[in-house]
């Protein structure tokens, strides 16, 4: 006869009827099974963390003295407002060229296809490094920019170097590149609606618009939204590559900073990791609350909060703790 998979095997002799009678409901517990591998794997982890967090509290070389100083400095802080900016922008922007490249992808014109496919192809494959300091020198391109008919008379024309500034090539560079991503995300997330949602649209006579703003769309939603919050996290860090193009956002305030005081580099990198790990956080909470949020109605019970989880595992703790004063 098996046993109950973590139970003890005992090979003691059984205690008679009545002994097992006379014990009380508390005492008759299955004991689990000892797991001392997981034990010793727990403790090397512990000690590792342990070193590693006393490496650096300990190690002057870090100059947590300096990383206090600079951590709110205004020139810190008008960096990380730059980054901001820059993020807040491209996310929209590369948003809607994401739904506009979707839609042509999904179109049924060979040339929209064609266009949208080639554009995300090129833009996923090119660095966007490389982009950014391609926009940077477009005036060296184009020395002028005009408006007109095609392969006609221009209505009227303006200097390209005027207008593109280091905070519109960094959100031009971004947007272009984000919008590459959110066009996948956002046709994956019309593509995951049943096909009968579709059918059953069509056999109501509504027209195709109709169709994809009140039915396809809204349902493609609870697939595309987890999604682009979670490439927002990547768009966050990849603002830090606009230093390139000469706009000093956080880290491009830190890299300066570093230049003017060279003894400053290691507290400065730090005060930019920490930042970075605070903002990227902050989009990782409103990406389980959105995740939550689109949940409803696709699975039988929602994740629970962090708040919920202490709620349960004090819960835990004090079931356990009446137990064990029972036994």
């Amino acid at each position: 006869m098996s046993e109950p998979p973590g139970a003890a095997v005992s090979l003691a002799p059984a205690p008679p009827d009545e002994d097992i009678a006379a014990t009380p409901p508390a005492a008759q517990r299955v004991l689990p099974l000892r797991r001392p591998g997981r034990w010793i794997a727990t403790a090397i982890v512990l000690v590792l963390v342990a070193q590693f967090v006393h490496g650096l509290v300990s190690n002057p070389f870090y100059q947590w003295n300096r990383f206090a100083y600079w951590f709110l400095r205004p020139t810190i802080l008008d960096g990380l407002l730059i980054t901001l900016e820059v993020t807040a922008l491209s996310a929209v922007l590369g948003l809607i060229g994401g739904i506009v490249l979707a839609l042509a992808r999904l179109s049924k014109s060979p040339v929209l296809r064609a266009v949208s496919w080639t554009y995300v192809w090129a833009l996923r494959s090119i660095p966007l490094i490389v982009v950014l300091i391609f926009l940077y020198n477009f005036s060296a391109l184009y020395k002028t920019l005009s408006v007109g008919v095609p392969f006609g008379p221009a209505f009227f024309s303006f200097d390209e170097s005027k207008l593109a500034t280091d905070m519109v090539v960094a959100v031009v560079g971004l947007s272009l590149n984000e919008a590459a991503y959110a066009a996948e995300v956002v046709r994956g997330g019309i593509l995951s609606v049943d096909q009968g949602q579709h059918e059953a649209a069509a056999a109501l006579g509504l027209p195709k618009g109709h169709q994809f703003r009140r039915i396809v769309f809204p349902q493609a939603l609870r697939s595309i939204t987890p999604n682009y919050v979670n490439q927002l996290i990547g768009l966050i860090k990849s603002t830090s590559l606009v230093f390139y193009v000469s706009l000093l956002d956080l880290f491009g305030s830190a890299q300066t900073m570093g230049s003017t005081y060279p003894g400053d580099i290691v507290p400065l990198l730090l005060v930019v990791t920490v930042w970075y790990l605070i903002l990227t956080s902050l989009v990782s909470v409103v990406q389980f609350y959105v995740e939550r949020y689109y949940a409803r109605g696709a699975t039988r019970a929602l994740p629970p909060t962090p708040l919920q989880k202490l709620r349960t595992g004090l819960a835990e703790l004090r079931a356990r703790a009446r137990r064990e004063a029972a036994v």
